[in-house]
């Protein structure tokens, strides 16, 4: 999802900054026609499966607005544990390997968003109709059934494919809302409940989730203004049920010895020792024998050191890819962050290594072969996702700067309380977080990390995206 949201109605001036950013980054513009052709006669006729779960009461838990629904959830208490229900949108029932919307979707690898709108991996005929879960609509589905203990431990998984229907599509304020008016029942308090054990274990087996805030455009007052917004427990708790059945798929590939997993390598001690020294040269509190994943567990980003901390220590989490296999498992198979092998199957209408993903593990998880076509395409995932993240995460960094200059343009020589969350020891100066506006950007001068300063707004361009700051003396 996009790193900044715009309410509409958008201005001029900042919807042709974003188009100007389509155009450097060579986003397609639309489908060609064989591909819509396609996507239209395949809509009408998808493959459907035999086993019926419409009885099965699934909801939907997505942004405001959102019609590219992936997942569909339904959560039950057992008598030792739970039962997650998992319902993943079934591309496959749809893109045949080696159409027309194949070959256009690996050109793609994955969607991407931007305040004004998205280009899709797949034709929206399919990722926001046919395919996409739906309230009140049957749809074709790769459904998970993972059995948990009462910790909330994986105990059993499976998956195939099934006929389901959603029957409400929900947003995360109101899931929130009702856990914290006590109003939450069946699936909601079961999501709270379940998403908690969940988060104690990956605290328990060194695993990571940041709170990291985002940067949103509020309209107020008849004037735009730059927010951090931290993301709502609730979301946090859903993306749990997401984890847990990644981690599902990455076990039954591993077993099976074919697959494609995400991984991320575990830090060089070099940088685990240079981020403990940072804690220490910040107050940020690490006892002996935590992880990192608990130590950031409960930092606030409003807390300048603590913001400081967030932002230089995550080195310790770069380097993701993918990396597929056909024969013996991969030597790292481990995501870092979530400290076990895990694996990319929840939003096939999105991505495309979720496709190729769930094929493997549908076939697996029935006793068949993995088809062919499936296993020949594993190979070349991992460039073609590195290479679309890559544009992906570029596109979401020019909107944020295009933002923050249009907002900031009229404020040059103005003076603004900040927090050093980074310095650069090669080129001097460093980055400032500033909360209101909320904006991250480069500032000049000598500047103390994890210290409030002042600084003031030396440059603020659209045309050049480009916002500076200096430390004001």
């Amino acid at each position: 999802m996009p790193t900044i949201a715009v309410p509409e109605p958008i201005p001029l001036k900042w919807a042709d900054g974003f188009r100007r950013i389509e155009r450097e980054h060579r986003l397609p513009d639309g489908f060609p026609q064989p591909v819509l052709d396609e996507a239209a006669w395949v809509a009408r006729v998808p493959r459907l499966p035999a086993t019926d779960l419409t009885d099965v009461p699934f909801v939907t838990i997505d942004p405001p607005g959102s019609m590219d629904l992936d997942q569909a959830l339904h959560l039950e208490r057992l008598r030792a544990g739970y039962r997650v229900w998992y319902a993943i949108a079934d591309v496959g029932a749809f893109v045949r390997p080696g159409g027309v919307i194949d070959a256009e979707a690996r050109t793609r690898g994955e969607t991407v968003y931007l305040p004004m709108g998205r280009v899709p991996l797949h034709p929206p005929v399919l990722s926001e109709g046919a395919a996409s879960l739906l309230p009140g609509a049957v749809r074709p589905a790769a459904v998970w059934c993972v059995d948990l203990d009462a910790d909330g431990r994986t105990v059993g998984a499976d998956v195939r494919r099934a006929l389901v229907r959603s029957r409400e599509r929900l947003d995360y304020a109101y899931v929130q809302a009702a856990v914290d008016t006590g109003t939450a029942d069946g699936v909601l308090a079961l999501l709270a409940e379940i998403g908690r054990l969940r988060l104690d274990l990956e605290r328990a087996r060194g695993g990571v989730t940041l709170p990291v805030p985002e940067q949103e455009v509020v309209h107020h007052g008849g004037r735009y203004r730059l927010e951090f917004r931290l993301p709502l427990p609730a979301e946090t708790w859903n993306a749990q049920i997401s984890l847990l059945t990644g981690m599902a798929a990455a076990t039954m590939m591993l077993d099976a010895e074919v697959g494609v997993l995400r991984v991320l390598p575990r830090p060089r001690p070099a940088d685990l020792d240079t981020v403990r020294r940072l804690a220490r040269a910040l107050d940020v509190p690490w006892p002996d024998g935590a992880s990192y994943g608990t130590v950031v567990h409960d930092l606030d980003p409003k807390n300048a050191q603590q913001a400081a901390f967030l932002h230089e220590s995550k080195v310790l989490l770069r380097g993701a890819g993918y990396v597929a296999f056909d024969g013996a498992p991969p030597r790292m198979a481990e995501h870092a962050a979530v400290a076990a092998p895990y694996a990319h199957v929840t939003a096939p209408l999105r991505r495309l290594v979720d496709r190729y993903a769930t094929e493997v593990c549908l076939a697996v998880a029935a006793g068949e072969p993995v088809p062919s076509d499936v296993r020949a395409a594993l190979a070349p995932l991992p460039g073609l996702m590195s290479g679309s993240g890559r544009r992906a995460g570029a596109v979401e960094r020019a909107c944020v700067d295009l933002a923050e200059a249009f907002l900031l343009r009229d404020r040059i020589g103005q003076a603004f309380e900040a927090v050093v969350i980074d310095v650069d020891g090669r080129r001097g100066g460093g980055q400032v977080q500033i909360n209101d506006p909320a904006v991250i950007a480069r500032c000049d001068g000598d500047l103390p990390l994890g210290e409030q300063v002042v600084v003031r707004l030396a440059q603020a361009d659209p045309a050049t995206r480009e916002v500076r700051f200096t430390l004001s003396s």
